[in-house]
């Protein structure tokens, strides 16, 4: 409760309030190792290191108070296989025995960011169950994940990235069979990120994007999600006034919004090939983000303002990967 930081280039010290969000701890995915810690010589597993280091010194006060709401939640990234949820449901298992805390007082939430995921959401959920929370969609990790899937395919080349938003078939599918996965199961089916950052020094662009933003956040919370997130802390009072003026005062759509029509989402919904161009300005933009991101992130910066959208790892993979694709094909 006492984490802040001082930004010397901004001159901006950034600190707690008393009135906090929840943390939700989100581990390396299970791919990266810990380059730092060395077991039997051999780097030491990312996520667990990420997942134990907090665990350990945080139990005490969960185990006082018997979690009151503040945890230990997780946030569990870039699985591909209900086989990762099995493994870290063992893991919660023992850090469980080890705290002397109730079974699934850990609880979870997992990104689902990866094409072969969203065809194993029922089974992550099982492997979970005792400590998951649901579901979130991850969609720009999720795109960049189609082309990687099919990168030896030339007859799956994607549009401009700016084209593939939520209306697309591959897009909306997806989003539409993890609300009826996790409402089937009772838990919550998260939306996906808010791009778009407040432009500060023109209020025309400034309301156009915050626009943008609750027709996106309307659609989803339509279709049925119980929450969503956002790029940037300046979207949520804009993405607050949506949920709460269609759900009201109810906590989740979890029984209202059963989403009984997706049961007929098959494999070809969700691998359907995107329409749109690709362009010159397309490529341009990707190879502008993916660079000044790249430099950003070297000196230290992972979340990027470019071009009024807030860019992340997930979206200069999508730039950088695109024009891989679009160099190989042609």
């Amino acid at each position: 409760w006492t984490i802040s930081f001082h930004d010397p280039a901004r001159n901006r010290v950034y600190e707690l309030d008393d009135k906090i969000a929840k943390l939700f701890v989100r581990p390396r995915g299970w791919h990266l190792p810990e380059a730092h810690i060395l077991i039997d010589g051999e780097p030491a597993t990312g996520c667990l290191v990420d997942f134990g280091l907090y665990f350990f010194h945080n139990h005490a006060k969960f185990r006082a108070t018997q979690g009151a709401g503040s945890g230990p939640f997780f946030y569990l990234p870039k699985m591909e296989h209900s086989r990762e949820a099995k493994i870290w449901n063992c893991v919660f298992e023992r850090a469980e025995r080890f705290a002397g805390v109730g079974r699934g007082s850990v609880r979870a939430t997992v990104l689902i960011e990866t094409l072969p995921a969203a065809f194993q959401m029922n089974e992550i959920l099982y492997e979970l169950r005792d400590h998951s929370v649901g579901l979130n969609c991850g969609r720009w990790d999720y795109i960049f994940s189609y082309v990687k899937t099919f990168q030896a395919h030339p007859d799956r080349l994607l549009p401009d990235r700016v084209q593939e938003g939520m209306a697309q078939r591959f897009m909306r599918s997806y989003s539409d069979l993890l609300i009826r996965t996790c409402h089937r199961r009772g838990v919550h089916a998260m939306g996906g990120m808010a791009a778009q950052i407040p432009i500060r020094d023109n209020p025309a662009a400034n309301e156009a994007a915050l626009e943008l933003v609750r027709k996106d956040k309307l659609r989803e919370v339509r279709a049925g999600h119980d929450g969503t997130w956002a790029a940037h802390p300046g979207l949520i009072p804009a993405i607050l006034e949506v949920f709460a003026g269609t759900m009201g005062s109810k906590p989740n759509q979890i029984r209202a919004v059963k989403r009984e029509d997706a049961d007929t989402i098959a494999e070809e919904d969700l691998l359907q090939m995107p329409g749109g161009a690709r362009t010159m300005e397309g490529l341009r933009l990707n190879t502008r983000v993916g660079i000044q991101y790249i430099a950003a992130w070297l000196a230290g910066t992972g979340s990027v303002p470019l071009y009024n959208l807030m860019e992340d790892a997930a979206t200069a993979e999508i730039s950088r990967v695109q024009n891989w694709q679009w160099l190989k094909y042609g």
